[in-house]
């Protein structure tokens, strides 16, 4: 992805260019079409996500996740719940968005992806960023990311996965949170017993039982929807809570 295709064609907002659900819809339907996209062990959605970046030619329309805002539900409770210079992750930080959010709030933020062009493509939306954005892999982070963090923010991470890395993904999330620190989720939902295609594949409530099943706490779940053109999107906003 080259630099100039970024800051050629990447705007702050999605919602300046009348042609970006056009692409959008055109990339969805290439996307689908690339080898890892509806599932697959690690290397095959590894190879998928970096392929997403790697194909986009710096058109955030061409990232299916990429809004180009940080996600209202996360804005919304940050509202309620500075930083005061608390430690957070960014899980899955794509463009830097949410991540922008959490360090605006007080947050004193780490950022991360999979793909390293993502996180290229950030720090070049972001120059001077408080925020430390870095690479690295959810099932094998760096060692002094265990128990290390007051909050870690997952914003449609889980959902991208299955199978396997799916239900790994539930006790990789917890084993971030600092003991009396939370998690904070943001996901499609559908309810249990509902079969869905994807990606993404939304999250039951009972799936959301793994972050307690990885020793976690509930402490809060929000039902909402998001409006994508004329569909209405089931999600939740839950937290977890580790124990001191």
């Amino acid at each position: 992805m080259a630099e100039e295709g970024m800051s050629g064609r990447d705007s702050r907002t999605g919602a300046a260019d009348p042609r970006f659900a056009e692409r959008r819809d055109a990339a969805r339907d290439r996307l689908d079409d690339l080898f890892g996209a509806k599932g697959g062990d690690k290397d095959d959605r590894c190879a998928w996500f970096n392929a997403v970046y790697d194909t986009a030619e710096g058109d955030a329309a061409a990232v299916p996740w990429a809004d180009l805002a940080p996600k209202a539900a996360l804005v919304d409770w940050l509202g309620d719940h500075p930083g005061g210079g608390a430690r957070a992750l960014d899980v899955g930080c794509g463009l830097g968005d949410n991540a922008e959010a959490l360090a605006a709030a007080g947050y004193k933020t780490t950022a991360f992806d999979l793909a390293q062009r993502a996180i290229d493509w950030a720090r070049q939306r972001f120059p001077g960023s408080p925020v430390h954005y870095t690479a690295a892999d959810l099932f094998a982070p760096p060692t002094d990311w265990a128990d290390a963090f007051d909050l870690v923010h997952e914003c449609y991470t889980v959902q991208a996965l299955h199978g396997d890395l799916r239900e790994a993904s539930f006790a990789a999330l917890a084993r971030l949170v600092k003991p009396g620190g939370r998690l904070l989720v943001l996901t499609r939902s559908r309810a249990d017993g509902v079969e869905t295609s994807g990606p993404p594949w939304p999250l039951s409530p009972g799936e959301l039982s793994g972050f307690e099943a990885a020793g976690l706490r509930l402490s809060e779940s929000t039902a909402y929807d998001v409006q994508k053109g004329e569909r209405i999107i089931p999600h939740i906003r839950a937290v977890y809570v580790k124990a001191a």
